[in-house]
């Protein structure tokens, strides 16, 4: 008779997961199906799909009902998903509330559910480390939280936070989270610079950068492609795919577009966010018919819209480039195709990318020489390619799928 195998059990408390089309959540679906993959039995604390609405997913992975509506269940490839309903509401008591009901909840459920070994918490937001925190104490088990934004100091960089006494409290919570939690994950080392001052026991932070799935995102990759996106003889396609929102400095986008209307360059823009309806009305009042702007589309054609790119664009907002790192760098790379960034020096995006030499950064914000970078891609395509075999081996080396989840294994086995 085989000897029955006692499995760990790792508990991922995350904003958004799978079937929710995020990069967030397509990041922590590939590191719960890693740990599920080296013998972890793998359990969920979601929030019902709110961000990214897929119908494909939505089929696929179906939400059932609990307990009249107060929470529904689904399975990833065998992982049980409990979700809390949650909405993006534009009243902000509304949405503080539903926080607090997410949170009340989250914690209800994750009482009842099996003694995890390892909790694991991404941010943002920073409340969630509190909830992993507790049932962690409670439970006996041990906390990991996942530095992927550095809150309040987006917020307050952005301006989007003014409140002395607000701020004074979110920084002392930050601090509690992250000396209270086992282990704190940087993604980079310019968040582990920013935040070291900040964690008692530097021995506890750890870098573990994200990462990408190199065999899904590759240059001859076979993927199909929506329609709308058909190739035009003589003309230059640079993309942007993701999040349209306070991140990015679209104002100089639009600028862009307005000085290259008579290039044979067709922008790109896909994705969803707060600056969409102002996308709109700019591409409507300047007449820019060389931007396309497009809905979020489905994670299984985003290999084939990478390729599609003869290159892809970041344009950083000024005010909170030092708070975050764009995760759509690292399958760009890995499509084999080059990157103009616009973003300061000393940025964790500038900081990555000069190692690289993938990638044409604009460090002075300046119309001129974003103009400059992106008609010089546009005319040499052998300057192109070169940029893109680099970050491809880059990619291969540090940044693979399963270099890096075998990473975050070895965490949890060390504490």
């Amino acid at each position: 008779m085989a000897k029955k195998i006692n499995k760990k059990r790792l508990l991922i408390y995350s904003l958004v997961f799978s079937p929710d089309g995020v990069s967030t959540a397509y990041l922590y679906n590939d590191i719960a199906q890693g740990f599920q993959r080296n013998n972890y039995e793998v359990t969920v604390l979601t929030t019902t799909p709110h961000y990214n609405l897929i119908q494909e997913a939505l089929d696929k992975q179906p939400l059932r009902k609990r307990f009249l509506g107060i929470f529904f269940t689904s399975k990833l490839n065998g992982i049980k998903v409990y979700h809390i309903p949650l909405k993006k509401y534009k009243n902000s008591l509304i949405r503080i509330l539903s926080f607090i009901y997410w949170h009340l909840v989250s914690l209800i459920i994750g009482l009842f559910l099996k003694k995890p070994n390892i909790i694991l918490t991404p941010s943002p937001p920073l409340t969630s480390g509190i909830i992993s925190i507790l049932l962690a104490k409670i439970k006996g088990s041990k906390s990991i939280y996942n530095v992927q934004e550095i809150y309040p100091d987006l917020l307050i960089n952005h301006g989007k936070l003014t409140n002395p006494l607000i701020i004074k409290f979110l920084k002392l919570l930050e601090v509690w989270v992250y000396n209270w939690s086992d282990s704190v994950i940087t993604i980079d080392q310019n968040f582990y610079n920013t935040i070291k001052s900040r964690v008692r026991n530097l021995d506890k932070l750890k870098i573990i950068s994200n990462f990408v799935d190199t065999e899904l995102y590759r240059a001859n990759s076979s993927m199909p492609l929506p329609e709308i996106f058909k190739k035009k003889d003589g003309i230059t396609d640079m993309v942007y795919a993701g999040n349209i929102g306070i991140a990015q400095e679209w104002g100089l986008v639009v600028d862009l577009a307005r000085d290259i209307k008579n290039y044979p360059i067709t922008i790109w823009i896909i994705g969803e966010g707060v600056k969409k309806k102002y996308l709109k009305y700019q591409i409507k009042k300047h007449k820019l018919f060389n931007i396309n702007l497009l809905p979020y589309q489905d994670r299984k054609y985003m290999p084939a819209i990478n390729l599609f790119a003869d290159f892809h664009f970041i344009a950083m907002n000024k005010s909170m480039e030092h708070d975050g790192f764009p995760s759509k760098v690292y399958t760009i790379m890995s499509s084999e195709r080059p990157i103009v960034v616009v973003s300061s020096e000393e940025t964790p995006i500038v900081s990555f990318l000069e190692k690289t030499n993938a990638a044409i950064t604009v460090t002075n914000h300046s119309l001129l020489d974003f103009k400059k970078a992106v008609l010089k891609l546009e005319a040499d395509k052998t300057l192109r390619n070169s940029l893109g075999i680099n970050g491809r081996n880059v990619v291969k080396e540090k940044f693979d799928k399963q270099t890096v989840i075998k990473k975050y294994i070895k965490l949890a086995e060390d504490i």
